[in-house]
């Protein structure tokens, strides 16, 4: 099958498509909810219906199912989280998002001893932001991640705005075969060397949806999440007016998004008001068409016959700001960052484990990225930076290749300043921004926590493929 995603009701194509819509799933399916205290995570084979009733199963890896439990935390409260590994291969959690203490970031050799199958390991830390967070492990992540083991983690605002529904969308798209089984092989040199391991199947909450109910006049809090492995996607609600209210988990001033689309690469997240516009009866899109030859319908919002259940939506909320510490730019030290390689690149020549090599040689060892011209091979390394603990800095990316890439700083936010020479509107805190091919952008932090911090392209692929770094902070 080819790894492209076609129109919602083409998803598939072979035998598998010619019964595909009479088992879709009819409604989103709900991740469900947990209390304060989280329950042991234990990953571990298992077979999911991706596709609904009536559809082959598919083998995945997964906290139980796919998604896994909404992970529903206090700001301030110790969490203390079991991880019980069932895997036929090591693993760890990674908190995607949360500015915890370094020992519990959940990234191997660099922070912890990988979780041995038949081993567990508890975390314990303290989240000190409210937000929409996630969950995912950090060893063999391309594989890991793209077999199903990712979940929403959400830390509740001491006063949350009020609204008729708060979900929890969890978005990603599969690369599966006419049977429903996962594509082999994993790590393809194309996917390492161009667009990461696009799928062919979306899914939402872990099913293939056709259908979200709605009533005209609610107001819901959506909190998107993008946990593919290399799919960017810009939300388009047709016939509606979505809000975004927070971004990585951070509350921003509230605002229409760009082009009325919500850009989401691999790894955020943003929160959303919607307000039911809708006349009852009616259906309306939600769209992903970040690549327009590839546009795609994720669900409908399919409305009730009910009458409205008000006429006038309420003020806007404001959510309250997260304490985090304002980079001073005036005192701001500088820091560069160039991204080379891929294919069509200008990557010639990079270090590998301290040898300096060709791009064939790189390619040979599965390489094919370079931060500073320099290339990752598994987690534990040098610093690629080192940070004073308490100073203030303002980095510049440069992305000198043809593709997009997320970029994602663990263990602290940043305030994106700019993005292909142009302000960003509200200067957003961020833990991932995404550089367009051949983009800039200039993002600033205190660097306030210390220990040995991974920064890498989220898009999982060009990470394993060397595109990773470490950020000293001591």
């Amino acid at each position: 099958m080819k790894p492209s995603l076609f129109h919602r009701r083409q998803v598939l194509k072979g035998g598998l498509a010619a019964g595909l819509t009479a088992g879709l799933a009819a409604v989103l399916p709900v991740p469900p909810a947990r209390a304060a205290t989280p329950p042991t995570l234990r990953p571990a084979p298992r077979s999911v219906a991706l596709l609904g009733a009536g559809e082959p199963p598919t083998d995945v890896w997964a906290y139980g199912d796919v998604p896994g439990p909404v992970l529903r935390l206090k700001r301030g409260a110790e969490a203390t989280i079991r991880v019980e590994n069932a895997l036929p291969e090591p693993t760890t959690v990674h908190w995607h998002g949360l500015r915890i203490a370094n020992a519990m970031d959940g990234v191997p050799e660099l922070t912890q001893a990988p979780i041995p199958p038949g081993g567990a390991f508890t975390y314990r830390f303290t989240p000190p932001d409210a937000g929409t967070f996630w969950y995912h492990p950090h060893v063999r992540s391309a594989v890991q991640v793209g077999r199903g083991l990712y979940g929403a983690l959400v830390v509740d605002e001491d006063a949350p705005p009020p609204v008729d529904r708060d979900q929890v969308w969890v978005l990603d798209d599969w690369r599966l075969t006419d049977e429903a089984a996962i594509a082999e092989p994993f790590g393809h040199m194309m996917d390492l060397t161009h667009a990461g391991r696009l799928g062919n199947v979306p899914t939402l909450n872990g099913r293939l949806v056709e259908t979200v109910p709605a009533r005209a006049g609610e107001r819901w809090r959506l909190r998107l999440v993008n946990v593919a492995n290399a799919r960017i996607m810009a939300l388009r609600f047709t016939g509606h007016a979505p809000t975004v209210i927070a971004l990585d988990g951070h509350p921003v001033a509230p605002h229409a998004p760009a082009e009325g689309r919500i850009l989401l690469g691999p790894g955020m997240r943003a929160d959303v008001i919607l307000d039911l516009t809708g006349e009852p009866g009616s259906a309306h899109a939600v769209v992903d068409d970040f690549y327009p030859r590839q546009a795609y319908r994720v669900v409908d919002l399919a409305y009730g016959p009910e009458p409205a259940v008000r006429q006038d939506a309420a003020p806007l909320p404001t959510l309250a700001a997260n304490s985090l510490a304002e980079p001073d730019l005036a005192k701001a030290r500088p820091l560069d960052l160039t991204i080379t390689g891929g294919a069509m690149g200008t990557l010639r020549q990079a270090v590998l484990k301290g040898e300096s090599l060709d791009i064939r040689a790189l390619v040979q060892k599965g390489k094919a990225w370079a931060l500073n011209g320099v290339v990752a091979d598994g987690m534990k390394m040098p610093p690629l930076f080192t940070l004073d603990r308490g100073q203030s800095y303002v980095m510049r990316l440069v992305n000198d290749t043809g593709w997009p890439h997320p970029m994602h700083l663990h263990g602290h936010a940043f305030r994106i300043l700019r993005q292909g020479g142009k302000d960003v509107p509200h200067r957003p805190w961020a833990d991932t921004v995404l550089l367009a091919a051949r983009g800039t952008a200039d993002i600033a932090l205190v660097a306030d926590n210390p220990g040995d911090w991974l920064f890498h392209c989220h898009i999982l692929e060009h990470h394993q493929a060397g595109m990773a770094c470490v950020v000293r902070v001591a």
